[in-house]
């Protein structure tokens, strides 16, 4: 077995906007399930076609336990990833996983997501008020990907409007990954967050912190909820939303289907989900021996699942380069799958939706303000995705 320093090196950073590194698709080519060095300096295992990262997806002995936390392989450090890794049992991590899904799924639940549309349409039209009102260009990275976003889930979330742009600093600092700069603000972070349990729950109003109150949660535990919540959230959601924009420009063909037929939106939602391209974060651990793939990963071993490869495995999707809004069946990973899937993905749909859809109506005649080839992603330093800067203008 060749030495740590001989494995591939899969890093963080992506290459180029939209484009896998070459490291990345060679592995795939060559096996489903590869050894890898990570760049924390790790050995780990990156699944890499759709076959094997849904069968993985459904298997119960890959999760978050570790029987030694503190010295579990990473993929890079970073203390809000680390909070991931339990040492608890296999069945306990299993019904903490079913009660945390639970709670999340009536605080997400499609019928609520959907009477707070207005809301989410309000605010994306706010956003693009500001953007005109200070135009004729834009960072729509800024003020839209970022702003919208943060807007729009701290709202659902119940997060004060008056906190949010201090909470978007706080989420910056801890999603460094400058381990000591990322630490230095996790007090401070959950801090708050706990706050606003306690604020909650002597004024419950429609959204998911005072619905943590109304279930018996501590103001420590909601702090941890939405801290979660908003981490994950956020970054997904302006990345997806920078990319989706940023596709359409390319494909007009595909923009003007979208456009013209609601139920067409919602599939180009799905097939953006698909077709950005992400790095594979989220560690996962082997409870015991799994064999898969040609191979065995050994109890303990680091297993990172490529969502984005799989999601353009040309053995599960058809022209996978192709940006595709009618493509249609999209078994794509970007929500999870099965016991893993993404609670807030109704959440998510209705916020790209309505994001996608009031931009373009708004400014027909969006364009890019620099050549594309200038672009770049947001800077491999943050865990937060998306473009550095997007310029636009109409």
């Amino acid at each position: 077995m060749p030495s740590a320093q001989q494995l591939p090196l899969v890093e963080l950073e992506l290459p180029s906007i939209l484009a896998f590194s070459d490291i990345r698709l060679r592995l795939q080519e060559q096996a489903p399930v590869c050894r890898i060095r990570t760049p924390a300096g790790d050995e780990g295992w990156l699944v890499t076609r759709h076959a094997e990262v849904k069968a993985l997806l459904q298997d119960r002995r890959l999760g978050r336990s570790h029987k030694d936390p503190a010295n579990a392989p990473r993929f890079f450090s970073n203390p809000m990833l680390d909070m991931l890794v339990t040492d608890d049992d296999v069945e306990t991590e299993r019904r903490d996983h079913e009660s945390k899904r639970i709670l999340y799924t009536r605080s997400f639940a499609a019928r609520r997501v959907i009477e707070r549309r207005s809301r989410v349409e309000a605010l994306a039209h706010a956003a693009i008020d500001a953007i005109v009102a200070a135009g004729p260009t834009a960072d729509l990275h800024a003020s839209y990907s970022m702003e919208y976003s943060q807007q729009a889930l701290c709202d659902m979330v119940g997060v004060p409007a008056e906190d949010r742009r201090r909470l978007l600093d706080m989420m910056d600092t801890v999603g460094d990954t400058d381990r000591r700069h990322a630490e230095s603000g996790m007090d401070a972070l959950f801090g708050y967050a706990a706050e606003l349990g306690g604020k909650r729950r002597g004024r419950p109003g429609d959204d998911v912190i005072s619905r943590f109150a109304e279930a018996g949660l501590t103001d420590e535990q909601i702090g941890l909820h939405t801290v979660t919540l908003l981490f994950t959230g956020l970054s997904g959601l302006a990345s997806h939303l920078d990319f989706g924009v940023l596709l359409f420009l390319r494909n007009a063909d595909q923009l003007a289907l979208a456009t013209a037929d609601p139920d067409v939106m919602a599939h180009a939602v799905d097939e953006v989900m698909r077709a950005t391209i992400g790095s594979p974060v989220l560690p996962r651990y082997a409870s015991e021996d799994i064999g898969i793939g040609g191979v065995t990963i050994a109890e303990g071993d680091l297993v990172m699942l490529d969502f984005s490869l799989a999601n353009h495995d040309p053995r599960a999707f058809e022209d996978p380069y192709r940006f595709d809004v009618t493509r249609t069946p999209n078994p794509h990973f970007t929500f999870g799958h099965g016991m893993r899937h993404c609670t807030g993905a109704p959440l998510v749909r209705v916020i790209l939706a309505v994001a996608y859809t009031a931009l373009f109506q708004r400014l027909p005649s969006l364009r890019l303000a620099v050549p594309e080839a200038e672009l770049e992603s947001h800077p491999g330093g943050r865990l937060a995705g998306g473009l550095a800067e997007f310029p636009v203008t109409w």
